[in-house]
């Protein structure tokens, strides 16, 4: 590694808030493979590296136990596949490349010629991937709690606030999660009756999910009610993932 190089790479340690004991694991977490296969073909020594793939792939499982870990410790009675709904939306590609042009990761990574004609620094896949690679270097370099303690510091503006309770008073917006991203709309709610005096009032309301989810929720309040439906929805969208169809296999969108 050049001077040039080692000196841009302690700056972003001031960034990543982490001091590397061997600044190669970062070096390499930058490292596409696009410019590795670049280096091979013009066979230039000077330009021998290894690609970020091995430590993207690491990364990518520490992330999952990281952001499980922080979930179960913040929410211990939520709902196993509340917390698997709340964590898919922290580490899906959208999130982590937001997070890796956040932390302006895009000058550090080593690209070949074609990848950088083709806008690969703007690539949400390839600076998702960045992302992973680098907390598969601090892993690498230090283990696990390092790695943890860099998840939390990264994404704690996106945890909910600890008086929130996932399982209790969120099933409406995790709805619209799930919907938004396995069929690209929202849910769609109605209220079908209102009875009762002003003091003590009760509301029915109707929730449906591109006709193939109905459900009806009741409440002393319209967003009660509506907390009620979504919280039946997801369970009858749960119900309808995990049930197996006719030839066997488990579908995987509503």
């Amino acid at each position: 590694m050049d001077e040039e190089r080692l000196v841009s790479l302690r700056d972003l340690e001031e960034r990543l808030d982490y001091r590397f004991k061997d600044i190669g694991w970062l070096d390499k977490a930058l490292t596409h493979k696009s410019f590795v296969h670049q280096s091979n073909t013009v066979q230039n020594p000077a330009l021998d590296k290894a690609a970020n793939e091995v430590l993207e792939f690491l990364g990518d499982a520490v992330l999952n136990l990281a952001v499980s870990h922080l979930l179960f410790q913040q929410f211990p009675e939520a709902h196993d596949g509340t917390l698997s709904q709340k964590r898919s939306h922290l580490v899906k590609q959208a999130s982590l490349s937001s997070l890796s042009r956040k932390l302006q990761l895009e000058p550090f990574l080593l690209l070949g010629k074609s990848e950088l004609l083709d806008g690969g620094r703007k690539k949400s896949s390839i600076l998702a991937n960045t992302y992973e690679a680098v907390l598969g270097a601090v892993y690498m370099d230090a283990g696990f709690d390092p790695a943890l303690e860099m998840v939390q510091r990264h994404l704690e503006t996106y945890f909910p606030s600890g008086t929130t309770s996932l399982h209790s008073d969120d099933y409406k917006s995790l709805l619209q999660e799930l919907t938004q991203r396995t069929l690209g709309i929202s849910p769609d709610y109605h209220v079908l009756e209102e009875f009762g005096p002003d003091h003590d009032k009760r509301f029915q309301v109707s929730l449906t999910v591109s006709e193939k989810v109905k459900v009806v929720g009741w409440g002393k309040s319209k967003k009660k009610a509506e907390q009620e439906a979504a919280k039946k929805a997801l369970e009858e969208i749960s119900t309808k993932i995990q049930a197996p169809n006719v030839n066997g296999q488990t579908p995987n969108e509503l």
